[in-house]
């Protein structure tokens, strides 16, 4: 099951928690844009500590509230809402598609940035000029929660919005601040590529976490899949009592590897659609599947 909260993240719950409305799962990026700035008149960037404290204790800020803050120079992350809960970040007029609610989550993130913004000394034109710490594991939880690799409307690439309501309403992925309907914003202009899945070294003991898209195709199990992984994996299952293998494991995922995966997660104590495929990133890391 993936985890309400990101794993490492510090927890600021700011209350006020609401579900959203169903369908494609969706992120939302933005950038927090505070100051502003040019490339002649670079200005510092605002501490991370006063976006913490105006969206985690500010009246004013809590009704405009993300799910996380990201700072990509440092890797910290701040959570506000749990995943499952809609978030405030949107604006969201009365009668048109609600927003902040349009999926099965609908998860936004701030990254604490504006153009032209300074931090010791060095001037950032782009989020994608920043060291990007954190990223990948932020984007893996976001990932766990069946949100596509993918832009539906475009890799954001500059400050000019293409918005098109019937692509929201259809298609997970990640959206630009600037590409939701009834949006007049036009960040985060540029936002970095999605986590790719490396072979592990063998400076770790066990296998991270991949995110959740690793594991399927489209909104199917990846059957045919072929990965050293799934043969660890399996061995592990097998070893937790849970192997349902008639032959193998791996290294093509197969059924019994998805029925021996559920086992695991029953195993486990998850019920329902919490114990389905694909692997969250509790249940990994539950099962050590040791580094391949």
């Amino acid at each position: 099951m993936p985890d309400l909260w990101m794993p490492g993240a510090e927890r600021l719950d700011v209350g006020d928690h609401a579900p959203t409305d169903g369908g494609p799962a969706k992120a939302v990026a933005h950038v927090t844009w505070d100051r502003s700035a040019t490339k002649a008149k670079p200005q510092d960037l605002v501490p991370y500590a006063n976006l913490r404290s105006y969206f985690g204790s500010n009246s004013a800020g809590r009704q405009v509230a993300p799910h996380v803050l990201w700072d990509p120079f440092t890797g910290k992350v701040v959570q506000f809402f749990p995943a499952n809960s809609r978030s405030l970040s949107l604006r969201d007029l009365a009668g048109g598609t609600r927003t902040n609610r349009a999926g099965s989550v609908v998860i936004q993130v701030e990254a604490l940035f504006f153009p032209w913004c300074r931090v010791g000394g060095k001037t950032y034109e782009k989020l994608t000029d920043t060291p990007c710490k954190g990223w990948d594991e932020l984007h893996a939880w976001v990932a766990s929660w069946g949100v596509a690799d993918s832009w539906p409307m475009g890799k954001p690439d500059g400050f000019t919005p293409k918005r098109d309501e019937r692509i929201w309403r259809i298609r997970s992925g990640w959206y630009a601040h600037a590409q939701v309907p009834e949006n007049d914003h036009t960040d985060p202009g540029f936002w970095p590529d999605f986590l790719t899945v490396k072979p592990s070294t063998s400076t770790a003991k066990y296998e991270p976490f991949p995110g959740q898209s690793f594991f399927m195709s489209g909104s199917k199990p990846a059957l045919g899949k072929s990965t050293p992984i799934f043969t660890a994996m399996g061995k592990s299952l097998v070893a937790e009592g849970c192997g349902l293998y008639k032959e193998g494991p791996g290294p093509k995922l197969g059924q019994a590897d998805v029925d021996s995966y559920e086992k695991f997660q029953r195993k486990l104590g998850f019920t329902g659609p919490a114990a389905k495929w694909p692997p969250g990133p509790t249940s990994w890391a539950a099962l050590k599947v040791p580094n391949v």
